[in-house]
């Protein structure tokens, strides 16, 4: 429950310096919604994709990265309708919660190692910024408050939590690790693309268009370099 609270903590900050940024936009939907996608584009190409690869093996990411977009496909029809251009959070906030699963029981492995405490702590609490930094982002380009993205907050602390449990007491394989992060890089991938990206691709200038993208992704490569 501790390491739930600091990710909490950790979603919240990115979620605080998301709605700072939201500020310099005045709200502007469309262009919250393509700086999320350039961000997610970015969180994925520096950071999930390249430790991915490293650490699991290539089948069980093929397999859950089609897994994941099978999920999507049914998972946007019950979101909202096609003709929707909101993007959605739930798909989203499904993605970062199957992506969370691998690191929480890895931890709850580590639980009995002595050496376990400020490094595994740290670099959880600093992990989950750009996650919080997503959903923010994500909430307000829908042009919603930011009350029910507490109970988001709330949910993956105690996802995290409950999967740090189960790792502690039950081995979960790099095969089942690969294809469920398999999935949550589909889920991210598709959701970046299809709900905030192309989307929008009508509703500005191609400069613009490409301007948002960038700093979306220049931000994520911000976050990759700090933590």
């Amino acid at each position: 429950m501790i390491l739930g609270g600091f990710l909490f903590i950790s979603v919240s900050a990115g979620g605080i310096f998301a709605w700072i940024v939201s500020k310099l936009f005045q709200q502007t939907t469309q262009g919250l919604s393509l700086l999320c996608g350039g961000f997610l584009v970015g969180l994925l190409a520096l950071d999930i994709i390249p430790t991915a690869l490293q650490m699991y093996e290539m089948f069980g990411l093929l397999l859950g990265v089609l897994m994941g977009y099978l999920l999507f496909q049914a998972l946007r029809q019950l979101a909202h309708p096609t003709t929707s251009q909101t993007p959605s959070l739930y798909l989203l906030t499904i993605a970062l919660l199957l992506h969370t699963i691998p690191l929480s029981m890895t931890i709850g492995n580590a639980l009995g190692d002595s050496t376990f405490g400020i490094t595994i702590t740290t670099s959880t609490i600093l992990h989950h910024l750009p996650e919080g930094f997503a959903l923010t982002t994500a909430l307000l380009s829908q042009g919603k408050s930011l009350g029910g993205l507490l109970l988001v907050f709330i949910s993956l602390s105690l996802c995290f939590s409950l999967f740090i449990w189960i790792g502690h007491y039950f081995n979960l394989t790099t095969h089942g690790q690969a294809i469920l992060l398999g999935i949550s890089i589909s889920l991210l991938a598709t959701t970046s693309l299809s709900e905030f990206i192309i989307h929008h691709r009508r509703a500005m200038a191609m400069g613009s268009f490409l301007t948002y993208i960038l700093l979306g992704y220049v931000l994520s490569w911000v976050f990759h370099f700090v933590v």
